[in-house]
This record gives structure tokens, sequence and C-alpha cells, in this order.
């Protein structure tokens, strides 16, 4: 399970920390208070705040951490079941990890559809109207399309229901930076059994780690990316780690040299 805090070592804020979240950096948007760029009434009533935000959190303007090579490191040797996230930022896929291990809960930017005729739209089409500063329009019915990312009062993607399969079946879970405050997302680190060991990599204490803690729970509280390093060094992967950070900065390079088109 992800949370804001693992990307935000990438430059992308969380939404919730006192004078550094999302929430408290809104006053520039022209929104009657926070939470109102995420809530559909007042998004079909005037969407460019949401757009603005959205210019500003393209997931090509920022790049996946260590944590998130982690992760994908997790999935290279076959020992991810699945990756929870609540992160909208897309980072876990740029990362690598493929689409089929990943429950993007609160949905994602990757795709879009049209809030009229539900029309579903490209990624490309949804980022070349969000970077020219233009609401995105449907080609067939002019209605404003909308990222897949859950709204406040939104149902959550269908995949989220893997979790009634994916948690009983595992046999370790991961909770990295998060607040555990949201539902239903807080309550997956119930799913697994009360023999499961969890382990929280996080700056506090949190959710049932604090309240309801198991006699298996393993806490490591701290800098994200620190204890991911220790971690990893402990599992003995520090090379693998190296090999994978050092072919991702290739390959971006590689596309940097190609040219914008390219990338």
């Amino acid at each position: 399970m992800a949370g804001a805090g693992i990307s935000t070592p990438s430059g992308i804020p969380d939404f919730r920390s006192p004078g550094s979240g999302l929430y408290s950096n809104l006053q520039q948007y022209d929104i009657p208070y926070p939470e109102a760029i995420f809530e559909l009434t007042f998004f079909f009533q005037n969407p460019k705040p949401f757009f603005t935000l959205a210019k500003e959190l393209y997931p090509g303007n920022f790049r996946p951490n260590l944590t998130h090579y982690f992760l994908r490191l997790l999935h290279e040797k076959g020992l991810l079941l699945r990756l929870y996230t609540q992160n909208i930022d897309g980072l876990e896929r740029v990362s690598g990890i493929p689409a089929s291990k990943l429950v993007e809960a609160h949905g994602t930017f990757a795709s879009a559809t049209c809030t009229v005729c539900l029309r579903r739209c490209p990624g490309e089409d949804f980022w070349a109207d969000v970077l020219a500063d233009r609401v995105p329009c449907c080609g067939v019915c002019t209605g404003i399309v909308k990222p897949d990312i859950v709204f406040f009062g939104e149902a959550l993607p269908e995949r989220f229901l893997l979790h009634v399969v994916d948690f009983p079946m595992a046999d370790l879970l991961v909770v990295l930076g998060t607040s555990l405050e949201v539902e239903p997302f807080a309550s997956l680190s119930e799913g697994v059994r009360n023999s499961v060991p969890r382990v929280l990599i996080n700056q506090d204490v949190v959710g049932t780690f604090a309240w309801r803690p198991r006699s298996r729970d393993v806490v490591q509280l701290g800098d994200v990316v620190h204890s991911v390093e220790k971690l990893v060094k402990l599992l003995g992967w520090t090379e693998d780690m190296r090999d994978l950070v050092h072919q991702e900065t290739e390959k971006v390079l590689r596309m940097g040299r190609k040219g914008p088109s390219a990338a």
C-alpha cells in the first residue's frame, strides 16, 4: 500500500501536510475551499482551476524515486502480488510496474472520459489540451472530458475490489508513505490475516499501527527513501537497485536526446 509520501521526494506535494501540502497551497486557484477542486459540482461550474492544477501535476514533469524503483524491484523478483496506491501522479507506471500489478485506488490521469456521453478519450489527447491551457472537450458531443481520477463522492474503480482476493493471499504487507486517513483505502491495512507481518515505512505511526497494533507489526519511522535504502541493503539488493536506477536514468537521457516528440 502506497500513499503520497512516496512521491514527495520526487517533488509532488502531498495533500494534507500543514503549510506544504496541496490543500494548504490552493489559494491561487480561485476556489471557495481547498476540497472544492475535487468536487464534481464545482468542477462542472468552473473546471479551469482543476485543469490548472492538473497541468502542474503532469506526470512528465516528475521522475520516480528510489521508493518507486524498490516496488519495481519487488515485481521483477516475483514478490509483488499487487501494489495498491492512493496516488494519481502515475509514477508507479512510469517506474515500470505493469498495469496488471497496479490498483490505482483513487484513479489515474492515464485515461479520461467524457462527462456527458461517457466516451473514453486517449490520455494523449486529454494532455494536449491541458498543457495548452484548454479545457478538454469531447470530439463527439463537446462535453467536458475529465481524467479518470476519483472525485469526492465518486465510486472507486472496479479494480479496487481485487482487494477481496489479494489481501487474504498475501504473506507480507508493506505500507509506505500514507496517513491511512482516507477510507476505504485505509481499512485495507486490516485485510491481511492476523499471522501476516505488516511493515510500516512512514514519517509517523498511523492507522491501526497506532491504535490497534499487531504482534508481528514492524514500524520504521523517518524519511521514506532513507528507510527504503536501509531495507534494500538488508535484503542484499543494493547492486540490483543501482543497476535498475542506472538503466532507467539512461533511458530518460536517451529519450531526451531524441527530443520532446519522441519522449
